[in-house]
């Protein structure tokens, strides 16, 4: 098995570019309304929500459901 992934569409992708480029399309508030966390809600940062969303399966799963939204898959 050579470790390509070529039917997972994050694959290569950082949580990190994940969470920028939702904050760039949509904004904090946008995301709050999505993904009921309050990292998004209470002082919102990629910092704080990178320490949440690598300790929290399930809202990383909705996070990463929203990009593949955004990018249209």
């Amino acid at each position: 098995m050579t470790g390509a992934q070529p039917n997972n569409p994050l694959h290569g992708i950082t949580l990190e570019a994940i969470l920028n480029h939702l904050v760039n399309q949509y904004g904090w508030e946008y995301m709050c309304d999505r993904v009921r966390i309050n990292c998004f809600y209470e002082n919102p940062s990629i910092s704080s929500s990178l320490k949440f969303l690598r300790k929290t399966p399930w809202a990383r799963k909705k996070v990463e459901d929203l990009y593949l939204e955004a990018i249209g898959l």
